[in-house]
């Protein structure tokens, strides 16, 4: 009897954690499909373009019947390519990406997980979808993939020692890597968010995070005007649905952790305004942080390797160890 107990705990266990798993990725789906209708329509009229227009009223299922087609798309797999790492580098980069929003608080009750160490669940999970793109790259016995996975392994390895350095000065005020601990830090009150007291963190941060992202203007990777499609270019139908996936899943989770490490999480801007939801403030400071970077996709140019190796290297490097410093002599004369 108490066997059969135990076992139906553990089925209802299961069962509640597949909810939630199918829960989130239902969430996932939506935002990414609509950040892809919302990327080209925002790109568009920064361009002075209409932007997808035609299916569904204002273009809304332009997404959606996009991702069908590429679904419905023929699954090639190149003769000379290692047929098993080929189909395993997806799952690689996309496991990690759906992993990592397991440990993000969207408000003081809303959360899945809450690790004592949720930021370094995050670098160290995240970190594995390079794993991936290397191997995807490599996979393809294509000269112009291989070329776009060697690219992004010294971008994504260069980009991420400026990344995670740049957000230990936040560890350093929270004392601590609990997610949800370091937006209790802060306050509701604009100049009590991480902002303020780190500004150039903030700064090393982003930018770091937009090449993490492979995305526009440190697109080396992909680079169609010089390398066709990159470390992707001999996939198709939902293998390259999984790339893609994974890309815009961490545009969610940049922008979440963004808004968690320096812009407050759910507290809002003046605490004369603490009625409104906190997930209401979350929402607005994620939504703020995705268009910017679709603006900066529609603004700036590529750059080319060396620029970008240098600027990792001799920039943010410098800039975010000088950013410790600075905090944690503040922090000793303060205390």
């Amino acid at each position: 009897m108490e066997s059969l107990l135990q076992e139906t705990l553990s089925l209802k266990t299961f069962a509640f954690f597949l909810l939630i798993g199918v829960t989130t990725l239902a969430i996932v789906l939506g935002f990414v499909t609509y950040a892809i209708y919302f990327e080209r329509k925002v790109i568009g009229w920064m361009q002075f373009r209409i932007g997808p227009n035609r299916v569904g009223p204002l273009g809304l299922l332009q997404s959606v019947a996009d991702v069908t087609k590429l679904l419905m798309k023929e699954d090639t797999i190149p003769n000379e390519a290692d047929r098993t790492l080929f189909k395993l580098a997806p799952v690689i980069v996309y496991v990690p990406a759906f992993s990592v929003l397991a440990t993000f608080p969207f408000t003081e009750t809303l959360y899945l997980a809450d690790l004592n160490i949720g930021l370094l669940y995050y670098i160290a999970i995240s970190g594995i979808s390079t794993l991936g793109i290397v191997v995807g790259g490599w996979a393809s016995n294509n000269k112009y993939s291989l070329l776009g996975g060697m690219r992004s392994a010294a971008q994504m390895i260069s980009y991420e020692v400026p990344l995670v350095t740049s957000v230990v000065g936040v560890i350093l005020l929270t004392g601590s890597l609990n997610l949800h601990d370091i937006v209790t830090n802060q306050g509701d009150n604009i100049w009590e968010w991480n902002l303020f007291p780190q500004i150039i963190g903030f700064i090393v941060f982003t930018i770091a995070a937009i090449s993490e992202l492979n995305r526009t203007p440190f697109d080396l990777p992909e680079a169609e005007s010089e390398l066709v499609a990159g470390y992707h270019v001999e996939y198709s139908g939902f293998r390259f649905a999984f790339f893609m996936l994974a890309e815009y899943v961490y545009v969610f989770a940049i922008a979440s952790l963004a808004t968690i490490l320096f812009l407050g999480g759910w507290y809002p801007p003046l605490a004369m305004l603490d009625f409104i939801p906190g997930i209401v403030w979350f929402l607005l400071k994620f939504t703020a942080i995705v268009f910017f970077l679709f603006w900066i996709r529609a603004t700036l140019p590529r750059i080319r390797v060396d620029q970008l190796m240098g600027l990792g290297w001799r920039v943010l490097l410098p800039l975010a160890l000088f950013n410790i410093f600075l905090t944690a002599i503040v922090e000793f004369v303060l205390r």
